[in-house]
């Protein structure tokens, strides 16, 4: 990819809603896969009580709309200022109590596993039904657009595309949890029919990447959009 290219996919602009202020992607096509849009507000003459706890509005009970949501409530039921990342919102918004609780878990994996998915680790990864595998870094791409997996090829996957993840396991750790030893994808190539898959196994070999490919694994299990895929896990 040419520098310029780069540059252009990684360009943001600073734009303000009636929200507040968003960093946004200067070109909407290189967005990232996580993001979520603003939502349509309730109008006001739609919402003439609260949507939690049913109090009135007037001059002393205010309404406010939950930037997550776009519902209206009053201030006890909307007062929490949480940061909404997937929106691109430079500060914290107000959120309702419902939508708050969701965005601090999401705040949580863009402080700690987002940043793990960027850092990468060592895979054994398989193609199709190959019996042949061969070793890749595999590492999100910093746009979050595309799991990229370097080894003696270049593999880049747009996450958009990705139908199916399921993390593979074996036995327990001593917490009692099954420990996580790969992944299984499944995934459509543009121009290329039917569905592509492949399975990524950490190595046996080396204790030190070993654990980095289970932190991985286990950021990816975080991942915002895994609710929408067919996401299980499963025994090897």
């Amino acid at each position: 990819m040419s520098s310029g290219v780069a540059a252009r996919r990684d360009a943001k602009k600073l734009v303000r809603s009636p929200s507040g202020l968003r960093m946004v992607p200067e070109h909407r096509a290189f967005g990232s896969p996580f993001g979520l849009e603003e939502p349509q507000w309730v109008p006001d003459k739609e919402c003439p009580r609260c949507m939690q706890c049913d109090a009135k509005f007037d001059f002393i009970t205010r309404k406010h709309h939950c930037r997550r949501c776009g519902k209206c409530f009053c201030d006890r039921c909307c007062s929490q200022k949480v940061p909404l990342r997937r929106m691109c919102f430079v500060d914290p918004v107000r959120q309702c109590a419902e939508c708050a609780l969701v965005s601090h878990r999401e705040a949580e994996f863009y402080d700690k596993q987002l940043k793990v998915l960027l850092s990468g680790a060592t895979f054994l990864v398989t193609f199709g039904n190959s019996e042949k595998s061969e070793t890749v870094v595999c590492r999100l791409s910093n746009n979050q657009r595309c799991l990229i997996l370097d080894g003696d090829n270049r593999h880049e996957i747009e996450v958009a595309h990705i139908s199916t993840v399921q993390i593979l396991t074996e036995g327990f750790t001593p917490g009692g949890s099954a420990r996580a030893t790969g992944m299984f994808l499944q995934y459509t190539v543009p121009g290329v029919e039917g569905v592509t898959q492949l399975r990524l196994m950490a190595g046996e070999d080396a204790n030190a990447s070993r654990r980095q490919a289970a932190a991985w694994l286990a950021a990816m299990h975080k991942v915002p959009w895994a609710a929408k895929l067919l996401y299980e896990s499963r025994d090897q």
